[in-house]
């Protein structure tokens, strides 16, 4: 199994957050970023399930402006093997939304062949909790959200407990499948310094966003009446004389 890890990089959990006086937004600038606390989870368990031989290849991908490039460092020294940075602006970072992030995930998913993606529950800094349900839809794969247990489900199925108001629900998926993790599903490991060391000399391939838009699509023409169509359908084939 081919897992692919979402990591996004937010300001850090331990930052008290000042809110500009505009009330445009949050101040950013000089202040302390990190991995999504989820994220984190979620690379965790697709790491452990490659120990156990359940997984074959972990990929951290980041959606994001220049310094993403600094939390997939993060990820690939807490043991994913490579990593994918759709490059943006700060500016354009500063605007994407779950569905921009689900739209870059599809393609990835689509063009690497992943067979599983693994988010965090919700990023910190939005609180959407909608990226993972997205890609689940686009892709027309099942989901298993806000995950608290993994585990192997027999016949390519994994099964997967989550937390609800009256207890636990656990459910199989099968594979390929979409999985948000939730707090309690692990505790995830420190980045050594030996395996910061090696997560230098690990694959980070830079891809810009524009790669992945679809081609501009050629402009249409006018008719003048029902004839003038008829005419032109004739010409390109559509229609039979």
């Amino acid at each position: 199994m081919k897992i692919l890890v979402g990591v996004k990089r937010v300001v850090d959990y331990a930052v008290k957050i000042r809110v500009k006086p505009d009330r445009s937004g949050v101040f950013t600038e000089g202040v302390q970023h990190s991995m999504n606390p989820f994220d984190e989870i979620a690379l965790e368990e697709a790491v452990k399930l490659k120990e156990k031989k359940l997984a074959t290849e972990v990929v951290a991908f980041s959606l994001g402006g220049p310094k993403s490039a600094e939390v997939l460092r993060t990820a690939l020294a807490k043991g994913a093997d490579k990593a994918i940075h759709v490059q943006v602006s700060d500016d354009e970072a500063g605007k994407l939304e779950s569905f921009h992030v689900a739209k870059t995930l599809q393609k990835i998913v689509e063009q690497e062949k992943f067979d599983a993606v693994f988010l965090g529950k919700q990023a910190i800094d939005d609180d959407s909790s909608q990226t993972a349900p997205i890609l689940a839809g686009l892709l027309d794969w099942p989901q298993a959200l806000y995950a608290s247990k993994v585990e192997e489900g027999g016949s390519g199925h994994m099964k997967v407990t989550r937390e609800i108001d009256g207890g636990l629900d656990t459910i199989k998926v099968k594979v390929p499948f979409v999985l948000s993790a939730d707090l309690r599903l692990n505790e995830p490991r420190y980045a050594t310094l030996p395996n910061i060391m090696k997560a230098k000399k690990k694959p980070l391939k830079n891809i810009p966003i524009k790669d992945l838009e679809p081609p501009v699509r050629k402009a249409g023409g006018f008719v003048e009446d029902v004839s003038a169509l008829v005419a032109k359908l004739k010409e390109k084939g559509f229609v039979k004389a």
